[in-house]
């Protein structure tokens, strides 16, 4: 059969060889997560799954949407015998939630979050040439504290809330390296110095190593650089491009660069991997966001990443970029990518497409109905989970800022300091680890870090001229701010950058249009539905404009790219068909923006 999702999986540090362990693995429920005492890891199991796609999806042979407390996967396969010589990675992009891995029976992996990759080595376990069967069980407790993001923790869908996703729904691979590598590379953009400052972190067992970078375009070599590996864990060159070869990244102009960086020794090459990078730069300068030194106004839609036969893994890499198409050709400029860490392959599309994002943690998970003081609050996973996210999405030139957290709406009190904590060590670890990109610490309701990068409201009022009232106060210093039951639940505006980072949502579907009593089980959005297309028009554009009018808004996001399942509010349905004139919305979004005519 042909193996779904068969391109190479992470874009930013390639490799000439792999093998792509995607497709039919043996599979087995495991309600009452007893598995390890019944055999699963030592006996084949009772069914077969199409890897990557999730046991709720229908992609995956599975659709089971109750309840799935813990899998096990199952697959045997060979290590191709030309890897000898080589320490052999097998690496997992997502496991929702609490995985262990076993190869030949050793446990050689756990890892806890859902959404980002990690890695198991097999040296010593099994080598080149021989056979591997591996074992993966996933647990995912369905109401417990952990990050989930629009997964419904209720047995049916509901509101803004989705199937569920459990075990493997990203590429499983296994990749050849040499025991002495490159493990991870960390590309800086310098666009004042039209420079590259480039850091590898290496596994190394001796001295005489040294890292070589190369920068290429399309007319060939731009710059080399060269140094000792030896005295630093985390070696670095930086690479000064000539005047009349940089060319900056922007939306205008996605222009990336090719590079290639070299582990060497004194008889040759040692390892060698392929990235890529673009030269631009993100500042705060006062309450503006800059790219590249100028006000670009970011016309950003809210994009929730789910397919209706697939959830959270994309049917195709094809169905990737073909989703920033469709914002494209709506006249938005980027994308905030929410609740849900994407697919490192959405985010190489972005960085070829000019497509502006910022990334999320799906933070949603930590809360539970009842009195304040009784809610789950955010773990540590939150923040080891968060920066593994960082880690692997640091290079992209089209992530544009960070955002943590998304409505932690409980109000800052005595009662509530785990989320306080939380919150302050997610927005500190995410400057320490990324010092170049603006960091929002919460989007909406509960702003609790003084002096952060950011400042923004979540705005669902659906009639424009009451939402242009409420959103008219930012040129005085007082900009509309989210409470939660008429409670203050944020630190005061400080004067920083802010944008209304989710707003309209404007419900409608064409064939419920006329329906009476409209059952929100099937079928939901915010405030009141719209009569006809041409109020869905007023509406759009009496909301948008009200945003494009304020010079001091240095961007919005609108509620949302997609229908997804019953929360009908996309610019496209679910299938990704257009509900509406994609021209007449784009004229509506693509008017110069006050923030753009700004003189000062």
């Amino acid at each position: 059969m042909t193996v779904p999702r068969p391109e190479y999986p992470r874009p930013q540090l390639v490799r000439e060889r792999w093998l792509n362990l995607n497709g039919r693995w043996g599979f087995e429920i495991d309600r009452g997560d007893s598995g390890l005492e019944r055999g699963l890891l030592e006996r084949e199991l009772e069914r077969e799954i199409l890897v990557p796609f999730a046991p709720e999806s229908t992609a995956s042979g599975i659709g089971d949407v109750d309840y799935l407390h813990a899998v096990w996967y199952r697959r045997t396969v060979t290590i191709p015998a030309d890897w000898a010589g080589s320490d052999v990675l097998l690496h997992l992009g997502a496991v929702d939630h609490d995985a262990t891995v076993w190869a030949n029976g050793v446990e050689v992996a756990r890892h806890r979050g859902g959404f980002t990759p990690f890695t198991a080595d097999l040296t010593g376990v099994v080598g080149p040439g021989e056979d591997v069967t591996i074992v993966v069980r996933a647990r995912d407790e369905p109401r417990g504290p952990q990050a989930r993001g629009k997964q419904s923790v209720a047995y049916a869908n509901a509101d803004c809330h989705y199937t569920r996703t459990t075990g493997i729904w990203q590429t499983v691979w296994l990749e050849p390296v040499p025991a002495e590598r490159i493990e991870r590379i960390r590309v800086t953009p310098r666009f004042v110095d039209g420079a590259f400052d480039v850091e590898a972190t290496l596994r190394r067992r001796r001295d005489g190593l040294r890292l070589a970078v190369e920068v290429r375009d399309a007319d060939g070599v731009v710059a080399t650089a060269e140094t000792s590996a030896d005295d630093d864990m985390t070696p670095s060159v930086r690479l000064v491009l000539p005047a009349d070869r940089r060319r900056a990244w922007s939306p205008a102009d996605p222009h990336l660069y090719d590079l290639t960086v070299r582990l060497l020794d004194g008889d040759g090459e040692v390892d060698a991997v392929e990235s890529y990078a673009g030269l631009r730069s993100v500042s705060v300068r006062g309450n503006q966001v800059l790219l590249n030194g100028e006000r670009v106004f970011q016309r950003l839609v809210l994009d929730q990443g789910y397919w209706p036969d697939t959830l959270m893994t994309a049917p195709s890499d094809e169905a990737l970029r073909a989703d920033i198409e469709l914002g494209i050709a709506a006249g938005f400029n980027g994308a905030r990518l929410h609740q849900k860490v994407f697919e490192e392959r959405y985010l190489y599309h972005a960085d070829r497409l000019g497509y502006l994002v910022w990334g999320e943690l799906a933070d949603w998970g930590a809360s539970v109905p009842g009195p304040v003081e009784d809610h789950q609050q955010p773990t540590t996973s939150f923040v080891t989970q968060w920066l593994e996210a960082v880690q692997r999405d640091v290079n992209h030139p089209a992530l544009v800022g960070w955002c943590p957290l998304n409505e932690t709406w409980q109000p800052i009190t005595d009662r509530i300091t785990q989320l306080d904590d939380v919150t302050h060590a997610m927005y500190l670890a995410t400057k320490l680890a990324d010092p170049t990109r603006p960091v929002l610490d919460a989007s909406g309701y509960s702003h609790r870090v003084p002096g952060a990068d950011v400042y923004d409201s979540h705005n669902y009022e659906q009639d424009p001229e009451k939402f242009a009232a409420a959103m008219s106060g930012l040129a005085a210093g007082d900009p509309y701010t989210n409470t939660h039951d008429d409670r203050v639940i944020s630190i005061p505006y400080a004067g920083q950058p802010y944008f209304c980072s989710e707003y309209g949502g404007i419900w409608w579907n064409a064939a419920k249009a006329d329906a009476a009593g409209n059952d929100r089980r099937e079928s939901w959005g915010y405030g009141e539905r719209v009569r006809d297309l041409e109020e869905w028009y007023a509406r759009f554009a009496g909301l948008t404009d009200a945003l494009l009018d304020d010079e001091n808004m240095f961007g919005y996001c609108y509620t949302q790219l997609t229908d997804t399942f019953q929360e009908e509010n996309g610019i496209y349905d679910f299938e990704r068909r257009p509900k509406f004139d994609l021209e007449r919305l784009r004229a509506i979004q693509t008017r110069t923006a006050a923030y753009e005519r700004r003189t000062s």
